[in-house]
Order: structure tokens, then sequence, then C-alpha cells
């Protein structure tokens, strides 16, 4: 399975950090976010990875190549200004395949086994990996009913930036600016898409403020791994 990381976007609200660096590209305790996802995905088994790029996009090449440093190999899908999260994915079709693919946002930390993400069943479109709400999204996104991603219900989770989508859950969308979530609710409505969740740990780093706390959280985990070798 071939897996996108996406990598495009402006970070607005990571100034001026992001003015001068590519979001993926911020470092957390000694690594890119970027690079977390690379690794973490090369031990899951998806070597084969597309990115694709937008602000700052020459950065993002020259650091991570054609991904033989991390043990993958790296397409990358070229954007002239962001086209937001369906819009990325549908513009990279072509690199991705026909199969099923994992995507997931470039600008989260998190300690997800891909390897575990479920195979995505008859007749679904997309399978997504939901975390408890966060403080910056207290009401949630999605429920999960019988294994559904349900738009209605309780209790509400927060979609991780994780999941498999297959190529047909795209093919009633024309290519341009196009957001992921009105696209999720509707196929949620007709019951195609299935859900999990995840209690370990992840970070959407969407602010200076939770940059620090991730930081702050990773050293400290860092120095306990090195007392307890």
């Amino acid at each position: 399975m071939k897996a996108m990381i996406l990598a495009a976007g402006r970070g607005e609200r990571l100034r001026p950090l992001t003015d001068e660096t590519p979001k993926p590209l911020i470092k957390v305790a000694g690594k890119s976010l970027i690079e977390y996802h690379l690794l973490n995905l090369a031990n899951a088994g998806f070597t084969d990875i597309v990115i694709n790029t937008a602000w700052l996009s020459n950065k993002i090449h020259k650091t991570l190549g054609e991904g033989n440093h991390y043990g993958v190999s790296i397409q990358y899908s070229n954007e002239v200004s962001a086209l937001e999260t369906a819009g990325g994915i549908i513009n990279a079709l072509s690199l991705l395949g026909n199969e099923p693919f994992l995507v997931v946002n470039g600008d989260i930390w998190c300690d997800f086994d891909f390897s575990t993400l479920a195979d995505l069943k008859d007749k679904t479109q997309a399978h997504l990996v939901l975390v408890n709400n966060p403080e910056h999204n207290p009401r949630g996104d999605f429920a999960i009913a019988e294994g559904l991603l349900c738009n209605q219900g309780t209790p509400k989770y927060t979609y991780s930036g994780i999941g498999i989508f297959s190529p047909v859950f795209f093919s009633d969308a024309t290519q341009g600016v196009r957001p992921l979530a009105p696209m999720l609710k509707k196929k949620a409505e007709k019951k195609l898409i299935t859900a999990q969740c995840f209690t370990g740990l992840w970070t959407d780093v969407g602010s200076i403020e939770r940059l620090h706390t991730l930081e702050e959280a990773l050293r400290k985990k860092q120095s306990t791994s090195k007392q307890v070798s």
C-alpha cells in the first residue's frame, strides 16, 4: 500500500517559524515532524511515499530527496498553491494508483503503529483513525457506531489526520481547491466509512504553544528512556 503525507500547507498559526521553514520540516526534539512519519511508515512496511508540496516546496525536496536516507521511495506532487486536503489528494491520484492508500497529515505527531490499520471492508471507501478530543476541538468531529463513521451520536471524537482511502472515494470530485471535511460527512451519511479509535500519543502541531508542549513531552520521554537503559 502506498502512503501520502500532506505537506503543502502554509502553517499560518506557526508563524514566524513557517516564514522560512515549511511546517512539516519544523523540528521537535531534534527531528522534523515529517521525518518521524517517514521512519514510522518505513518501520510499518510503507515504502512507497507520495508527498504533496506547495509552500517552500524546494526546501522539502532538498531535505528529503528521494527518501533513501529513511528507507523509503518518495514521489512529489507539486502544487502552485495549496489545494487543501481533498484537493491535494485528488491532484496526486495519478501517483497513488488504483489501490487503497494511506493518508497522514504532515503537521501531526503520533506514536501510532501504521501496520495496525484495518483494511477497507467491502463497499466502504475509507477508514479513519479518530482520537479523543483535544482542547482546541472539544466538540469533536464524528462518532462511531458498529464500526462505522457517523456524523451524529455520542461520544464524539476528533479525526486524527490518519486514514485509508480508496480512489473511488474521490471519483465524483473535481480538481481544484477542495477541503476534505464536507466529503467525509457526505460519505458518512451513506455509511461508506469505517473508523477506529486511537488512545496513544497524538498532537496536532497547529500552534506555537502546542509545539512547545510537544517538545517538552518528547524531551522528558527521551530522558526517561535514557535513564531506564
